[in-house]
């Protein structure tokens, strides 16, 4: 009855779906048509005016890209360009630009009545004393510091081989001493025979022959006499030599003094090899010949330096035993300037001021010069002497020796930093009417900031205070004034005045030297203290 049912009611749900489609298509089919009752004119006009509005929106849009384009090249490229062509005009500027510099006017000065350079004291007399025979150094009498006389045993040195060759020497000559006898007997015995052959032959008992050959056998044994004396002299004359070189092991003073070295020890070899040579202990090295503007001196007897500044207490094999030197009177070898060679006379006096003692004044006098300008420093080699039997003063101090009532050129001084070398010349940079001119100078004394120039450069002159690269010559320049430490800023250069030479405010502070040698010593241990730990 379901089934049936179900069935029913599906077959009515078709019926009802038919006639509603049917009825949808009749209600269709009776609807009016539409119709385009618009003409050909209005859709031609309609139609232009839609391609009128699409060309204006092309046109805009082409518009708005154009103009979006020229804001990007305005606010892009122009500002660049603008700033690169700004760059390069001022690169173009300075190019071409003269470059500025700073000027002086060169200005005599003032002269100076006295002179002041610096020297270092010199043993009048120096020695080294090397051993003449070869041994083993047995007994060692003096160390440095001690005071000798002339003659004095300083040493004693043990060659047993040279004792054997001594008394070999005197058996050798005993030797000949016996022979020179034995040739004499010979002679005496010679003489005799010739004197009875002499008789016999003058009456006729022997020939001729025979007279003559025993005249022969005499002036043979002469011969031989005169041989063995010659050969007795020899042998003296040898031991002689070795009694000489035995007398060597003992080492003596050659002169007064005091010992400023001593290399050898007891029981040190002792070789005759050495050569001479100047005093090695006490002497400060020489740092360059007594050129150099008058700023060095040498140190030694020659004018050149010797050796080492500390002592040696442990010589090599060949070398010297004991150094010596007679302070008894010091010497000071100072380069005065040319421009007051003339002033410097044998028998001058001058003031001697020690920076190790600042309160007490010593004086000296001019003992000898060399007579002659040396040709690459341009200074007069002065040789100054100064009293010392109290003993006050050492070898190898620095000391500043003042002449007095001298008169010479000053010169002109310019700044340090005015000078230039180039091609192996000291030149200054002149400037004429804007334009670069190297002038070759000869330069006198250097006072530190500043330096003295001997010829070259007129009062007046316009110089370059500090040469650069741009400095050339024939080059155009823009000057500007400027005053330095080098534009005569001590009216007395050269002179001595209100400070004692030699002090902190000339030729620079020992002190501060010192201070500043230990400072780089500290820098250094500590520089290498961080290396160490960084390589942990």
């Amino acid at each position: 009855m379901s089934d049936e049912r179900h069935e029913q009611k599906s077959e009515q749900e078709q019926a009802t779906l038919g006639q509603w489609h049917g009825d949808a298509q009749d209600s269709t089919a009776k609807l009016p048509l539409h119709r385009d009752e618009r003409s050909e004119e209005e859709k031609r006009e309609e139609e232009e005016a839609h391609k009128r509005k699409m060309h204006r929106i092309i046109l805009w849009v082409v518009v708005g890209v154009i103009v979006l384009f020229l804001l990007v090249f305005l606010l892009g490229f122009l500002p660049r360009h603008k700033r690169d062509k700004e760059t390069k005009e001022k690169a173009d500027a300075q190019r071409n630009a003269k470059p500025v510099v700073q000027v002086m006017q060169v200005q005599s000065a003032p002269a100076a009545d006295n002179l002041s350079v610096p020297g270092t004291t010199t043993p009048l007399t120096q020695a080294n004393i090397y051993g003449r025979a070869n041994g083993y150094l047995k007994v060692r009498y003096v160390d440095i510091g001690d005071h000798v006389r002339k003659g004095q045993l300083l040493a004693v040195i043990d060659a047993p081989d040279l004792d054997q060759q001594v008394d070999q020497g005197k058996a050798a000559l005993q030797q000949a001493r016996s022979q020179l006898a034995q040739q004499q007997s010979q002679l005496a015995l010679a003489q005799v025979t010739w004197n009875r052959w002499k008789v016999l032959v003058a009456k006729g008992v022997f020939s001729r022959q025979d007279g003559d050959q025993r005249e022969t056998d005499y002036n043979a044994q002469v011969a031989n006499v005169a041989a063995a004396q010659r050969n007795v002299q020899s042998f003296e004359a040898n031991l002689g030599r070795l009694i000489a070189l035995q007398r060597f092991e003992r080492v003596v003073a050659p002169f007064d003094g005091v010992i400023t070295a001593r290399n050898v020890d007891v029981g040190a070899l002792i070789s005759a090899t050495g050569s001479g040579g100047g005093d090695t202990s006490q002497s400060p090295t020489n740092v360059g010949s007594p050129t150099q503007s008058g700023s060095t001196n040498t140190n030694g007897t020659t004018g050149n330096g010797v050796t080492t500044a500390t002592p040696s207490t442990g010589g090599a094999q060949g070398g010297a035993l004991f150094s010596i030197v007679d302070v008894s009177r010091l010497r000071i070898l100072v380069s005065v300037p040319e421009s007051y060679a003339t002033s410097i006379r044998v028998g001058q006096k001058t003031a001697l001021y020690f920076q190790s003692l600042p309160k007490q004044n010593f004086g000296g006098l001019v003992t000898r010069t060399a007579g002659s300008i040396d040709l690459n420093s341009r200074t007069l080699l002065t040789e100054v002497q100064v009293d010392n039997r109290d003993g006050k003063l050492f070898s190898g101090m620095y000391v500043v020796a003042s002449f007095l009532d001298i008169h010479g050129d000053p010169g002109v001084t310019i700044p340090g930093d005015a000078v230039v070398i180039r091609g192996d010349k000291e030149q200054v940079a002149l400037v004429r009417d804007g334009v670069i001119h190297l002038q070759p100078v000869e330069i006198g004394r250097d006072y530190g900031p500043s330096v003295q120039v001997l010829r070259g450069l007129n009062p007046g002159d316009v110089i370059v205070t500090t040469v650069t690269d741009q400095v050339k010559e024939g080059a155009q320049v823009e000057t500007r004034l400027a005053k330095t430490s080098g534009t005569n800023d001590n009216p007395h250069a050269g002179q001595q005045r209100d400070q004692t030479p030699g002090g902190p405010g000339q030729y620079g502070d020992q002190k501060q030297v010192e201070q500043g040698s230990k400072a780089g010593q500290q820098q250094q241990q500590k520089g290498g203290g961080q290396k160490s730990d960084g390589k942990q």
